[in-house]
């Protein structure tokens, strides 16, 4: 078990995921209001084409950070493994948030995003590490 990890990532999702993920989806929710197909697959378009790639942007960055790699070290790994990252999110979380934006609700929704990015965050963390 490498707690180093476990902790790095547990205090990214408190400082960053959890209250970045609450104003993002109410301001989605806000904007796109409704559960019909048209809804829910502008939203997940939104979530998948906008906020990936600045989630996994400010994820790197602040892995990098952890580790003390210098922003040229950083802008690099950003660089060479962003679009590997999205692609890796675009296999998983179209069909996490099109159950998500259909049948959970708004208040629930943070709930059950993080406990799909729980096993997910393994996944970046690889990425994120190698």
């Amino acid at each position: 078990f490498d707690w180093k990890r476990f902790v790095t990532l547990s205090v990214f999702g408190f400082i960053y995921h959890g209250p970045s993920g609450h104003y993002f989806y109410n301001w989605l929710d806000g904007k796109i209001k409704g559960t019909r197909a048209q809804d829910v697959a502008l939203k997940v378009g939104i979530d998948q084409i906008l906020w990936c790639p600045i989630f996994m942007t400010v994820f790197f960055t602040y892995l990098g950070l952890c580790n003390g790699d210098s922003f040229n070290t950083i802008g690099n790994k950003i660089k060479n493994d962003l679009l590997s990252a999205c692609q890796g999110s675009w296999k998983v979380w179209p069909i996490v948030h099109a159950v998500n934006f259909k049948f959970i609700s708004s208040k629930h929704r943070l709930v059950f995003i993080n406990a799909v990015q729980v096993a997910f965050n393994m996944f970046l963390s690889l990425i994120g590490t190698k």
